[in-house]
């Protein structure tokens, strides 16, 4: 528009759609190392984003292939893995003692497999029904002054993610791990330091309900002389700073949750389990 003219009466503006942009010639030549440079960004971004995908599906959430292969794997565990490699005869526990001393435990006896007829209380047994129970596998250690007795217990379930996921949360909520009702029942064997480890004889325990698993772990320890515990306590309670009890003074609680934890990471371990979440 001219100074002073009306919008409008000049000549209309010629406007082009879909031509490419006419970029000045500097622009438009690029140099060997240019184009070497943008074909490295590109495998580099390529890469990146690759790598990203594939963390995403080792990491993936509950309903991810990832974690559903190894929950599966993890219930077949039972009867590919020879029992030395699922209860290894000697079992190394840095820092697990009161005070993060080391302990070692020594493997005295293994229970045959077995279902779960007659291997809980009645209350527990009836806690564990709704996940039901494919196969029991048992173990007793002694520590290295055979003092203790603890016996670990890998229950092998028939549920899926969402009946361990559900087990696990009713466990948590009703708190079902730190009730004396409902603690597990040891495995003695004759002639060997736990021969008189009985219900009893039961002093501490832990149980864990896995959740990228279809396992429950636990372990129940007492002393190797067969006393009586009047007042058994739970691990977390037990090992707790300052506590009084028996079983909380001779560590008990240690040996039961020490053991617990090492079976429970082995065992994700040889699964391949993607990711460890609180259970």
């Amino acid at each position: 528009m001219s100074p002073g003219g009306v919008p409008g009466a000049g000549r209309p503006a010629s406007v082009s759609f879909g031509e490419p942009e006419r970029w000045p010639r500097p622009f438009a030549r690029r140099t060997r190392g240019q184009v070497v440079a943008a074909a490295v960004c590109l495998v580099l971004g390529t890469g990146l984003i690759g790598g990203a995908v594939t963390g995403a599906w080792l990491a993936d959430g509950p309903e991810g292939p990832g974690t559903r292969h190894a929950f599966a794997v993890a219930g077949d565990l039972w009867h590919e893995v020879p029992v030395d490699q699922l209860f290894p005869p000697t079992v190394q526990g840095r820092g697990a003692g009161p005070g993060e001393a080391d302990r070692v435990w020594t493997r005295i006896a293994v229970a045959p497999d077995s279902g779960c007829k007659g291997a809980f209380d009645a209350l527990l047994t009836r806690a564990l029904a709704p996940v039901g129970c494919e196969r029991l596998l048992r173990a007793t250690y002694t520590d290295a002054t055979q003092s203790h007795v603890t016996t670990v217990g890998l229950l092998f379930t028939e549920a899926d993610a969402a009946g361990m996921e559900a087990l696990a949360r009713r466990f948590e909520r009703e708190r079902l791990d730190r009730r004396g009702d409902l603690m597990p029942l040891p495995y003695a064997a004759n002639d060997t330091a736990a021969e008189g480890f009985g219900p009893g004889q039961r002093a501490s325990w832990a149980i864990s309900v896995l959740t990228d698993a279809p396992v429950v772990v636990y372990a129940v320890s007492g002393w190797a002389d067969g006393r009586t515990v009047d007042e058994p306590q739970p691990a977390e309670d037990a090992m707790r700073s300052g506590a009084t009890t028996a079983p909380a003074q001779a560590g008990l609680g240690h040996e039961a949750r020490g053991l617990a934890d090492r079976f429970e990471r082995a065992l994700r371990q040889r699964a391949g389990t993607p990711t460890e979440r609180p259970s």
